[in-house]
């Protein structure tokens, strides 16, 4: 695994690298050290994408706030304070360079909307022939499922589907994954190469900075996002010197998680993980068997009831007869239609809606095991 993971990131070209607020807590002297080794990696030809967290964490220290914002709308505030202050320094630190920075600013909606999730890829990739290096940044101003739940290592394993990244740098305070806590046990040890990240087990999870909202767990789950359509990830300190230049150098830093062995394509990667799913079907052991083991799409005949109100092309947990979810996937029909087509064999669909679009309620091509 060891030769397995100096391939892949010797053979990688187009780089995300996420930067957490914990790192740019420590100085505006590290965006600048940053910038530096962001400009090595562009000189070897590669391509860089940055996911900056630290809006709000610019925000509290540009208002002099010792503690993180409690409710939304102070989140909010403090966000729209630090985003104008957290972009210029990243304009001033790459500009010395001779680089032009762009600012993305996302939200979930930009990644659940399929449309506006090609049309940000569009720019991205736009950005870079022009050489440009993109910085995502979520939209804190005006997300406020996302600053109520989420945190910026969940929008960096988003945005390796959306610019199709080779490798996933995650830039944090620690110089890795460790087996145990190794503020509170000596003992603990940090996980050079994680192989499988689907079975690895923490049996601990740190706390969050006064900054941050991400956390190990956090860290895991994105790199587990990031493992399914293809991409290797590193967790590693950015606080130390040269740390993007070590890691390219070949040498061993940080926690390495392998790509999945099978891994899902751009579209079957954003509907496991980036779309929000409106709705429930209800099907029999029959018709899950055969989406489970022999691959199948999901018919009509198979479908025993619904739950809640979707439209044709949106995303619909499959759960079965317990209610447990096994699958998701893009339906052909909307809520209404299936309720009446279901247990109807597809010959049946014309005669009882006066119309049959797809033989399929939802198509194997746009269906994803869980």
């Amino acid at each position: 695994m060891k030769e397995k993971r100096k391939d892949i990131i010797k053979e990688a070209k187009r780089i995300l690298v996420k930067i957490g607020s914990s790192v740019l807590a420590s100085g505006e002297e590290v965006v600048f050290r940053l910038a530096v080794e962001v400009d090595n990696l562009k000189k070897s030809g590669r391509e860089i994408v940055i996911v900056s967290s630290g809006a709000i964490a610019t925000g509290m220290k540009r208002l002099n706030l010792r503690e993180r914002p409690a409710t939304i709308p102070e989140r909010q505030a403090v966000a729209a304070v630090g985003q104008g202050g957290l972009i210029s320094l990243y304009d001033s630190a790459f500009s010395r360079l001779g680089h032009t920075v762009a600012q993305i600013l996302l939200t979930h909606d930009d990644f659940a909307d399929r449309k506006r999730f090609l049309n940000a890829r569009n720019t991205v990739f736009t950005l870079l022939r022009f050489d440009i290096i993109p910085v995502i940044n979520e939209n804190d101003t005006v997300a406020v499922d996302e600053i109520k739940f989420g945190d910026n290592d969940h929008l960096a394993a988003l945005a390796t589907n959306l610019i199709e990244a080779d490798l996933l740098v995650m830039l944090t305070d620690i110089d890795g994954i460790y087996d145990k806590n190794p503020a509170k046990d000596p003992s603990a040890r940090r996980i050079p190469v994680v192989e499988d990240v689907d079975g690895l087990e923490l049996t601990w999870t740190d706390e969050r900075s006064r900054y941050g909202t991400g956390g190990i767990k956090s860290k895991v789950d994105s790199a587990r996002k990031a493992s399914h359509f293809g991409t290797a990830t590193i967790v590693v300190s950015g606080l130390e010197e040269k740390t993007l230049d070590r890691i390219f150098n070949l040498e061993d830093v940080g926690t390495f998680f392998a790509p999945a062995k099978s891994r899902l394509t751009s579209k079957k990667h954003w509907i496991a993980f980036s779309a929000r799913p409106t709705g429930r079907v209800f099907v029999d052991d029959g018709a899950r068997e055969a989406v489970l083991l022999r691959g199948k799409s999901l018919l009509p005949s198979g479908i025993r009831d619904v739950d809640g109100r979707f439209e044709a092309g949106e995303v619909v947990h499959c759960v079965d007869l317990r209610g447990m979810e096994f699958a998701r996937g893009v339906i052909n029909y909307s809520s209404d239609e299936v309720r009446r087509i279901k247990g109807l064999r597809t010959e049946n669909i014309e005669r009882v809606l006066g119309y049959k679009v797809y033989d399929e309620v939802i198509h194997r091509d746009n269906l994803v095991v869980l």
